[in-house]
């Protein structure tokens, strides 16, 4: 099996920052993109920022030049580096992983449980 823990959440002023991270650890062959995703009260979940492998980025309109998101492979870890946090920010942050757990099976997408981050205005 799979474990995905986040960490990193709390609350913060507008204007504030926040990083997030995200480690995996289990059965672990290989892991290809991860990512964050959110879910404010009411609101369907988002994509908020996603990183292959080899570190390509791809973020959300609405967190772009605030946001950034890397990853350890060697730590099977990513991060999300919050910076100019809104009160439209607040949300809970889920982070996902694209796992293969053994060479030549198809991988799956696991979910972390969730952390809260609340703005303040």
């Amino acid at each position: 099996q799979v474990q995905l823990v986040e960490s990193g959440g709390g609350l913060v002023q507008a204007g504030g920052s926040l990083t997030l991270s995200c480690a995996a650890s289990g059965s672990i062959f290989s892991i290809n993109a991860m990512g964050w995703y959110r879910q404010g009260p009411g609101k369907q979940r988002e994509l908020v920022a996603t990183i292959t492998s080899d570190g390509s980025t791809n973020l959300a309109d609405s967190v772009k030049g605030r946001f950034t998101i890397s990853r350890d492979n060697a730590k099977n870890t990513v991060y999300l580096q919050m910076n100019g946090l809104k009160p439209e920010d607040a949300a809970v942050y889920y982070c996902n992983a694209n796992v293969k757990t053994r060479w030549g099976t198809t991988p799956r997408v696991y979910w972390g449980q969730g952390t809260q981050v609340t703005v303040s205005s």
